[in-house]
């Protein structure tokens, strides 16, 4: 017997007994599209939290002052000038952030503070829609400068190029008002919905008419009471491959400035170890999850099992008329493992079109991407084939083993 006409035996075995069919295939169905839904999940959302870290700089490394230094070994501002020099180091600059208040001629509203060197741009990924970021010089000059994101200009004055507007920014019941120098796509924050849900939870109302602000940390500093000493810098160097020794270098010119070695005031931190840290993690999770909710592949896999058996005994005497017509022990075992397969095939696919609009319902509901790989795909319809064949032999090889005789006797 051919392979097609076993298929479209099997197609009609499963017709005929459609509901009970359909009973059979929901374990298998259940398997499927949880495993299917968890790893296009685990996937995307993996991506889209590597991605952003990416984008506030995965060729970074950091240098944290540990906790209990004195206000002696925290970083200065002549500490990042030596390290600028450093011929391995891009950029670098500290990360200041201060929650304030900023307002125009048109609103007031809260605002986020945010300050570095010239190099935050870099550091930070700060992508400029209008007009252009701060010089050396400026951060050098303390000059009352800033950039806001696009979603700021719009709630401060009601138009996206505020280029050479000023705002005045409010900290600890100091002001200064600030020139406009650019506008940004605040794309080292995040998309424009997400840092107006976070600017609303630190200042309610009021937020929706507010912006982040960024300016010169020797703009920043005397509005928040310091006076130039950082607990954690970040660092770009020149190349990927370079950001465990510039770590190291960094660390140590910093020791050697305080004149402080041995005592562990700082601490390197690579992002890029971090990252790849981070993917581990994910992925761990992520595979330990779709391997429990694959348990109920295996109960599915049981009650198709325990269906077959029924089939055959169903069958037994169709069995026993092909067997004394010449039918082959491997053409009966070939039959029913054929429909065990095709039982567990269709499970598969119905599961696999449910698991992908699952996982594409969580991610318009979370907000993040999807990713469904081919070879999750494959793995799907390949593990469901292989339920079909695990679980189909024992009833298979009981009705191919079947003798003629005994099978036309019973009823």
């Amino acid at each position: 017997m051919h392979l097609s006409e076993n298929i479209r035996i099997a197609i009609f075995s499963i017709r005929t007994n459609l509901m009970r069919s359909l009973l059979t295939m929901l374990g298998i169905i259940i398997g499927v599209s949880s495993v299917i839904a968890i790893i296009a999940v685990g996937n995307g959302g993996r991506d889209y939290i590597i991605s952003m870290i990416e984008d506030m700089g995965s060729s970074t490394v950091s240098i944290m002052v540990n906790t209990g230094a004195s206000t002696s070994e925290y970083i200065s501002r002549d500490d990042i000038q030596a390290i600028k020099q450093l011929d391995e180091v891009s950029y670098v600059s500290p990360t200041v952030f201060a929650i304030g208040s900023c307002s125009s001629e048109r609103v007031t509203g809260i605002a986020l503070g945010l300050a570095g060197t010239a190099d935050f741009k870099h550091i930070m990924n700060v992508n400029i829609l209008h007009g252009r970021f701060f010089t050396n010089e400026e951060y050098m000059a303390g000059s009352r400068v800033c950039i806001i994101p696009s979603i700021g200009s719009e709630s401060l004055f009601g138009y996206e190029n505020c280029v050479g507007e000023t705002v005045d920014f409010t900290l600890n019941g100091k002001t200064e008002t600030l020139r406009v120098i650019g506008v940004s796509d605040m794309s080292m924050t995040g998309e424009s919905a997400d840092f107006s849900s976070m600017m609303t939870s630190f200042g309610g109302d009021q937020a929706s008419a507010g912006s982040a602000v960024i300016m010169p940390t020797t703009v920043l500093d005397p509005l928040m009471g310091s006076d130039g000493y950082y607990d954690a810098i970040y660092i770009m160097a020149a190349e990927d491959s370079m950001l465990e020794t510039v770590g190291n270098m960094v660390q140590n010119l910093l020791y050697a400035r305080h004149g402080n070695y041995g005592s562990g005031a700082y601490t390197v931190t690579n992002m890029a170890t971090f990252i790849d840290l981070l993917d581990s993690v994910i992925k761990i999770l992520t595979t330990f999850i779709a391997g429990v909710s694959g348990i109920s592949l295996v109960v599915g896999g049981i009650g198709v099992m325990n269906i077959m058996l029924v089939s055959v005994t169903e069958r037994t005497r169709e069995i026993g008329i092909r067997k004394a017509l010449g039918a082959k022990t491997s053409i009966i075992l070939i039959q029913f493992l054929t429909e065990s397969v095709i039982l567990c095939l269709i499970g598969g696919l119905i599961g696999l079109f449910l698991g992908i609009a699952g996982a594409a319902a969580v991610s318009a509901y979370m907000k993040i991407p999807i990713e469904v790989k081919f070879m999750t795909i494959a793995i799907a319809v390949g593990f469901s084939s292989a339920i079909g064949i695990f679980f189909g032999i024992y009833p298979a090889k009981r009705a191919a083993e079947m003798l003629p005789i005994e099978a036309l006797r019973r009823d």
